[in-house]
């Protein structure tokens, strides 16, 4: 929840279109009732959930794909409209698009002003340490350990509370490296950062030892005037969920299912 800069561009995605009159015996796969396109503003600078390929400079990542199975599952159109992260909410109240797809957090704060859909991701903090190592199996365990974190991060404060002594890295691939050169002893993070490092990296010199009580869920999030569209979003997620589709999305981009419990 964050990122850099990038004019707002329109990405046009096609999802499965309806047939175009009527009620027809066409089987269109949606259970949406309406062909109105769903628009999303997203950053496309934000991998691994919403970015370009560099090769085809596509508009891809987690996010897109959930975003795009949702309006299948609608029988609708979906459209991205990029902007920095700063303006992503602004954009959306002058109603420039529907709702956001970029991994916004369920917080209080923001419930209060706007609607959310179900939960789409799932992230918990992790603790890793190098392959090797057998010393950590919970939070408790890096007390008295040196910790690579950046500072201006909360985990940097989760490992304090711990009991470890920080280390002030820059991100995360120097703490990954500060770690398998045994220069610090572990690394407080949130799952889904660590498991898209492993994924891209294919790094076996490191493993995820515990996990952390924190955990946040993030949502499609909507005006308050879009509610119905939110309702609409939250049981094509459930669907999605309850078939399988979220947890392959999920093992596409993490190798593992972020997505959530299951429906029910």
């Amino acid at each position: 929840m964050r990122r850099r800069t990038l004019g707002t561009i329109s990405a046009l995605v096609l999802t499965g279109l309806l047939a175009a009159c009527g009620g027809g015996g066409d089987d269109s796969g949606g259970s949406g009732s309406s062909t109105e396109a769903l628009t999303f503003g997203t950053e496309g600078t934000y991998a691994p959930f919403s970015y370009h390929d560099e090769q085809s400079n596509d508009l891809v990542g987690y996010d897109i794909d959930v975003a795009k199975a949702v309006g299948e599952q609608l029988g609708r159109d979906v459209e991205f409209s990029e902007n920095n992260w700063d303006s992503l909410f602004a954009g959306m109240e002058a109603k420039r698009y529907d709702g956001i797809a970029n991994q916004v957090s369920i917080t209080p704060e923001r419930e209060a002003k706007y609607v959310f859909s179900t939960p789409y991701t799932v992230s918990t903090g992790v603790v890793v340490t190098r392959a090797d190592d057998t010393s950590v199996t919970s939070l408790a365990d890096i007390s008295g350990k040196t910790s690579a974190q950046s500072t201006t991060s909360n985990w940097a404060q989760v490992a304090t509370d711990a009991g470890a002594q920080v280390e002030a890295v820059e991100g995360l691939t120097q703490a990954m490296t500060l770690l398998k050169q045994g220069r610090v002893d572990v690394l407080v993070n949130d799952n889904l950062a660590v498991l898209d490092y492993l994924k891209t990296t294919g790094d076996t010199g490191v493993k995820i030892a515990a996990t952390t009580p924190d955990t946040t869920e993030q949502g499609f999030v909507f005006r308050k005037d879009e509610a119905e569209t939110a309702q609409q979003v939250s049981d094509a997620l459930d669907a999605l969920r309850a078939d399988g589709t979220l947890a392959q999305i999920s093992e596409k981009w993490f190798g593992e299912d972020v997505s959530g419990p299951a429906a029910g």
